[in-house]
């Protein structure tokens, strides 16, 4: 039997998991790290403490497993995307890293939009120019450090440090690099355009792989710290959720996935490159080399739930702990209890602002029809539900980039709640299954490992033998039109009340 390895660089910690080659686990182990903040809006990690937990957590599983190095076929690595390495001529970290959530850039987006056109950043980078990507970050220390920018040789993303720390290469792959903003996502290679209009030297960047390429080998320094045999292949690996969507078998047409964790996503894989012009959804190149995936993504998804819960539900909470069960498991008990449309009430999940599909900062939350009749699980359902409708915006979307969704996986918090899996799948018109393995990013950049050590073909023939399904709901017939009544009228209250969000955000 061999065996790979995926380790998965998160915010809060690495988790490395050693699978068999079927996808099977083996032993798995996470290190946590902390995210520092030194400023309001800003928020860093030290690239240090992403090597440690990476290699503490590789030796842990070997030595957990009583696998033999021998037999570990190769090493995948999926991370948090768009943060900012930045290494000297001796290869030392220069700066503590700016990660994906900092928002310190507003300057530099409105830079990136003068030199280039919002237009054509789109057309060349299939997205507009963001504040938490890392093309606006270099800019943010060109400008604001000019003395560590002068220092810089070679400029990372957090998993492609490991890579180098592991391998003594310089190197990246396609989907994450999607996400620096420098890339020519339509050809999958460093745009020549966007870096000379910014001033970015095209040397510090690394070279580009498809994720399953093997990108290096691990040395015999690495080898020694992390218990791997010197030699292992290392592949290219996947940001994120292109590694996630490897883990659910999203990888041919007509496969997506949605997330329901404190943001939500949905993220369709498609063989041709599709770009919205209005910039409302990502595209990126997948980790299926020749394939390109599009994101949507809104704010506040498992967050309208956690909110609601913290705020309305102490009862649920302290009924929760005496019967020993989840007070998210009652919360969904009792939003079943309330019919479709939760009794003409709507609400709007725009807690935190909103991506996907209204590019709005100003953006807030509401309940629409609120009258006295109206019980707190008439709000829970109504939340859900509202959730559920800013989930269909990103789908709808998909479909006017002609992107045809008919096979649904669901993923985090919220895709274990049978109701809201439920809802999706009469929202979408189609089965939501869930995962056998919940192991998403780690399973994924495994797979990718499996692909590039020739144990498999291909990406997607690695996917069918190895991601299976647990649970699939079908969409209930007589549901569909009911909520296609709600939605639509969901989707004028935004339009009606922007003007006056945008005059209360002002005031």
């Amino acid at each position: 039997m061999r065996y790979v390895i995926g380790v998965d660089l998160g915010t809060s910690g690495t988790k490395t998991v050693l699978f068999d080659e079927k996808g099977s686990v083996i032993a798995s182990m996470t290190i946590e790290y902390p995210m520092y903040q030194p400023k309001n809006g800003y928020a860093e990690q030290d690239p240090a403490d992403w090597y440690n937990a990476a290699v503490n957590t590789i030796k842990g599983v070997i030595e957990k497993s009583g696998v033999s190095p021998e037999n570990i076929a190769g090493v995948g690595l999926s991370g948090q995307m768009h943060g900012l390495v930045m290494l000297d001529e001796n290869n030392n970290v220069i700066r503590r890293s700016i990660i994906w959530c900092d928002q310190r850039t507003a300057a530099e987006v409105e830079e990136m939009n003068q030199k280039i056109g919002r237009e054509k950043l789109i057309e060349i980078t299939a997205n507009p120019a963001l504040t938490g990507w890392t093309a606006a970050k270099i800019l943010w220390v060109k400008n604001n450090e000019p003395e560590n920018y002068a220092k810089c040789r070679h400029i990372l993303l957090p998993k492609d440090y490991i890579r180098f720390m592991l391998t003594g290469e310089y190197a990246t792959e396609v989907s994450d690099a999607s996400g620096m903003q420098l890339l020519d996502v339509p050809h999958r290679c460093w745009s020549e355009e966007v870096c000379t209009a910014l001033g970015i030297d095209m040397s510090m960047l690394a070279k580009v792989y498809e994720s399953c390429e093997v990108t290096g080998t691990i040395t015999e320094s690495a080898a020694a710290l992390t218990g791997l045999k010197a030699g292992t292949i290392v592949v290219g690996g996947a940001g994120d959720n292109a590694a996630a969507a490897v883990g659910t078998g999203v990888v041919e047409d007509g496969r997506a996935f949605t997330t329901i964790g404190t943001s939500g996503v949905v993220f369709a894989h498609t063989s041709n490159v599709s770009i919205d012009p209005k910039g409302r959804v990502h595209t990126c190149c997948a980790a299926v080399p020749g394939a390109w995936h599009i994101m949507g993504v809104t704010q506040g998804a498992g967050l309208s739930l956690k909110w609601f819960r913290d705020n309305f539900c102490n009862a649920e909470k302290e009924t929760a702990k005496y019967m020993g069960v989840d007070e998210y498991y009652l919360m969904d008990k009792e939003a079943d209890t309330v019919p479709i449309g939760a009794n003409r009430l709507l609400y709007l999940p725009y807690l935190m602002g909103e991506r996907t599909p209204h590019l709005d900062p100003d953006a807030r939350g509401m309940f629409f029809g609120l009258s006295a009749m109206h019980t707190k699980k008439d709000m829970l359902r109504a939340v859900m539900e509202g959730v559920a409708y800013s989930l269909r915006d990103c789908v709808e979307i998909c479909r006017e980039m002609n992107i045809s969704v008919s096979d649904m996986m669901a993923c985090g918090g919220g895709g274990s709640s049978p109701l809201w899996r439920q809802m999706l799948a009469d929202l979408y018109a189609c089965p939501v299954k869930t995962a056998a393995s919940k192991e998403g990013p780690a399973l994924g950049v495994a797979i990718l490992a499996m692909v590039g050590a020739g144990i498999y073909e291909s990406v997607p023939d690695a996917c069918a033998a190895i991601v299976g399904t647990d649970r699939v709901q079908q969409p209930i017939e007589e549901n569909i039109p009911v909520y296609e009544k709600y939605y639509r009228l969901y989707t004028e209250i935004y339009p009606a009340v922007k003007a006056q969000m945008a005059e209360l955000a002002s005031l």
